[in-house]
């Protein structure tokens, strides 16, 4: 093999284009935590309602609904920047300034104010999202989205660290308006990312009006074999994670553990497992592809899953805590790179901020409507028969991958989904 080819994965890790995808997923992370965890607990202290704090969970409703603004994004071109980076100028600016603005407000006095400036927030948050997604499936090569969504998960981790737990810290030591200017500050490296990156470059024609922007996305999707097999895929391969990370903290306290040693060992240990999964995940995808990738860390994923019904059997045990935790953190955060990857792969660039923030959205749904009956699941099967039928839950979204005909079109679209960059 030629030298050139052996160093390929080295410089594919250590490029530009990886600490990009980094920056931005650590100011796609740190907005997340501001208008939950801190805003909620600055509400608590203030003497807030418990009934008003809890409708404060609805500004995060763009988070679920950004597809519908998304086309917009893909539409119209701002006159600086370009069309991905001018609208990432735009909607990181709005967010700095949203920041401070929820910052200055006062939750007893002026909880209208809060709950619009919260809003704002979460919209010029989400609409972050869109766009990054977009640059980062439109800059990266198809062989290196796999790595490069490691390298984004990795900085939206840190970046909900330092906003979630580095506000709640910071806020025992100055008020929450000074925490609130800190972290729009926190932004800043993120808007210098933004600037300092190439604009990407796309094949075909961007639309040229909305309902090109609208329409032709949906057209261009679903008129593709195996649509719906891809669609179905999406709902699935996830979901038996998700029904189980929904009933974890009620069976780790149920089994006997204290809040203390779940905050210890769940947000500790499961933090860097995380991330030592998204970065192995990353490399692993470069070296096998993403249809490999999608088998083994899918099928980790069930075995994860499947092992908290032996910390049912343990019952209160730190190492056999520590070890199951590490384990399903590890195969998620490499579940979810591959993924998200995948996701990417799907889109068409002529439309990729709407194909994507339609695809993430539906990635969502189960993590609502399968999480919702869980309580009542957990109350007829007990524990153990609870998390042996999650991991079976996952089966039918890794068979939907043995259905060739379905993402064989795919596929051909972008080698990298079967292919891996060799490694020497």
């Amino acid at each position: 093999m030629p030298p050139h080819s052996r160093l390929k994965p080295i410089k594919t890790i250590f490029s530009a284009r990886m600490l990009v995808a980094l920056m931005m997923g650590f100011s796609c992370g740190l907005p997340l935590l501001l208008t939950i965890d801190v805003l909620k607990a600055w509400m608590t202290i203030e003497g807030v309602d418990l009934s008003v704090i809890g409708l404060m969970s609805l500004v995060g409703l763009p988070y679920t609904v950004k597809f519908l603004w998304a086309p917009f994004l893909d539409r119209y071109i701002p006159p600086l920047f370009g069309r991905r980076r001018g609208w990432l100028v735009i909607a990181q600016s709005g967010l700095m300034l949203s920041i401070i603005g929820l910052g200055s407000a006062s939750p007893l006095q002026h909880p209208g104010v809060l709950a619009f400036t919260a809003f704002l927030v979460t919209f010029f948050s989400a609409s972050q999202d869109i766009v990054v997604d977009a640059y980062r499936r439109e800059d990266i090569p198809d062989t290196e989205l796999g790595f490069a969504s490691s390298m984004y998960i990795i900085g939206y981790r840190m970046g909900m660290l330092l906003g979630g737990g580095g506000g709640l810290i910071l806020a025992g030591q100055m008020s929450f308006p000074m925490v609130y200017m800190l972290m729009a500050a926190c932004l800043l490296p993120g808007i210098v990312t933004t600037l300092l990156a190439p604009e990407p470059e796309i094949n075909g024609n961007p639309p040229k009006n909305l309902q090109a922007a609208v329409i032709d996305p949906l057209i261009e999707y679903f008129t593709r074999p195996g649509a719906l097999w891809v669609l179905a895929f999406i709902l699935l391969y996830k979901v038996g994670d998700s029904m189980a990370a929904a009933m974890a903290t009620p069976f780790y306290l149920d089994i006997g553990f204290s809040t203390t040693e779940i905050g210890v060992v769940v947000k500790l240990v499961g933090f860097w497992a995380t991330l030592a999964g998204a970065l192995f995940g990353g490399i692993l995808t470069l070296k096998i592809g993403m249809y490999a990738s999608l088998w083994v860390f899918g099928i980790l994923q069930s075995i994860s899953t499947a092992c908290f019904a032996l910390l049912a059997q343990c019952g209160h045990n730190i190492t056999a805590l520590t070890a199951v935790i590490g384990f399903e953190n590890l195969a998620s955060g490499m579940g979810t790179v591959a993924f998200v990857a995948f996701m990417a792969m799907m889109t068409d660039k002529r439309f990729t901020a709407t194909q994507y923030a339609l695809l993430s959205s539906l990635m969502g749904i189960p993590r609502v409507i399968a999480s919702a009956p869980t309580g009542y699941a957990v109350k007829f099967m007990g524990w153990e028969t609870f998390f042996i039928t999650c991991a079976l839950v996952a089966v039918p979204g890794l068979l939907i991958l043995i259905k060739s005909s379905a993402f064989n079109i795919s596929f051909q679209k972008s080698p990298a989904i079967s292919q891996g960059i060799e490694f020497k």
